[in-house]
Order: structure tokens, then sequence, then C-alpha cells
């Protein structure tokens, strides 16, 4: 049978020493100002995240949307229009002269009553437009709004209109590209109002002279139907306002058919 020998005194000792020597374990520490840093960045990534949502993807999805309602809208009114008679052949490209336009009343506020088109914004841009201009009610749930007891569509003096430049699905986020002689027109059930655009200015948002029958002109009688698109400037800031100018060329009635401003090729 073996035997274990006992451990020598020394060696014991030195193996208590080894041990007294040996460096503790670090044990883990939290800071507060590591936690308030890590809720600081986390925070910060939020804040980006629903910014990118906010002003990217779902202006994106809602300016889908109400692009689809307005088509709709449209397709409703195409289905209770006469049919169109033919278009006679035209030597030049005026457009044909079907007479005095259709001027509607004054609508109710939050009252849908027309939709835009403006081919320089995209084939499939269509935004609804509807009386005043009030965020709750028009600007933010509804697209467009035009300014009460400004002009109406084709009427000699001043059709006023607002909208959002960023979120809300943007309805004027390409105003600053419109481009001399670009379309700009305003459909109804009972035909479509063709403006052209001429001009842009920049104002400060107290700057309610573009609201004036001849815009900037306040006393002065007005000769011509214009179009003016309001909306804020530069994208992102409410700082000043960018407001775009286009002059009245014709009116397509219902009967007629779309007018070829709606679909005549881009000048780049």
């Amino acid at each position: 049978m073996s035997s274990i020998e006992p451990e020598a005194p020394s060696t014991r000792a030195a193996r208590r020493r080894q041990s007294a020597t040996k460096a503790p374990r670090p044990t883990s520490r939290i800071s507060v100002v590591g936690v308030i840093g890590e809720l600081l960045i986390t925070g910060g990534v939020l804040v980006m995240l629903f910014l990118v949502w906010q002003l990217w993807v779902n202006d994106a999805i809602v300016r889908a949307a109400q692009d689809n309602e307005a088509a709709k809208l449209s397709q409703q009114w195409a289905a209770t229009r006469p049919t169109a008679d033919p278009i006679p052949s035209e030597s030049n490209s005026q457009p044909v002269d079907y007479g005095e336009p259709v001027i509607l009343p004054q609508p109710g506020d939050a009252e849908t009553f027309g939709i835009m088109h403006v081919p320089r914004f995209g084939p499939d841009y269509a935004a609804k437009l509807s009386g005043g201009v009030s965020k709750a009610r028009t600007l933010d749930p509804l697209g467009l709004g035009h300014y009460p007891d400004t002009q109406m569509p084709g009427q000699v003096g001043n059709f006023a209109i607002a909208g959002h430049r960023n979120t809300h699905g943007k309805p004027l986020n390409a105003i600053g590209s419109l481009q001399v002689g670009d379309a700009i027109v305003i459909e109804v059930p009972e035909g479509w109002y063709t403006y052209r655009y001429r001009s842009t200015e920049y104002v400060q948002p107290s700057g309610v002279g573009v609201l004036d029958a001849v815009p900037q002109a306040d006393g002065v009688v007005a000769t011509d139907s214009v179009i003016t698109l309001t909306s804020c400037n530069p994208v992102f800031s409410q700082a000043e306002r960018i407001v775009a100018y286009g002059l009245f060329e014709s009116w397509t009635p219902a009967a007629a058919g779309p007018p070829d401003s709606l679909t005549e090729p881009l000048e780049s």
C-alpha cells in the first residue's frame, strides 16, 4: 500500500505566500457617465431614424397615397362626363379656344373642388385641391389649399394656393424645379384650366401682397388671370416663402377631353 507523505511546512508556507500575491480579479463597475453616454447615443440614433422615416419614407408613402386618391377622384369625374368630341386639327400649336371658362363658386373650408396636375413634378403627380389653408383641416390631411377670397380657376385676378414643401406628402416639394412655360393644370368636374409658369420670387412669411388680385400691387385692377403657388423656403425651414406665378392660357371643357398640356413633352 502506498502512502502519501505529508507536505513540508516550508512548502505550505510558500503556497500561501504565492496565493496572497496573486492580483485580484477586476470587478465590473458601471459609471453614471457611461450610462448617460449610452442613453444619449441611443436617443440620437432613434431621433435620426424618426427623421428619416418622417421626412423621406413616410413622405413618399403619403405622396403616393395622395396621388392615388386624386387619380381615383379624377376617374370618378371622368365617368360622369359626356363623351369627348373630336378636337379639330390645327396647323399651329395654339390651344383650341372653347370660350369663357367656367367660374366655380368659392369652396367651403376643407371642401375638395379640384385636382392640380403638374407634368414637371412627375407623370403620376396629382394633388387634391381644397378650400382653406388651415394646417389642421386642409394642408396636413388633404394636400393643397385655396386661399379664401382669392379668385377661382380661370377667373380674372389671382387664384392662390398653398402647400407643404416637406412632410404631409409635400405636394409642392418640387416647386423650385419649374421652368418657364411649364403647364400647371387644374382639373374640376367641368373641365381643365391650363396655366403656364412664368416666374418665382421669395418673400417674408408676412408678405401677403402675393395674394393681391395683381400680386404685389394692392389696389390695382386685375386684367389677367394668374395662379400663385406658395410654400416654405428653404426646404425644412419656414424662414421665408417661395412663390411661383403662372398665367392662364386656356380652358378645356369636359366634353372636349383632357388637354394636350397634360401630356406634352417637357423641355429640359
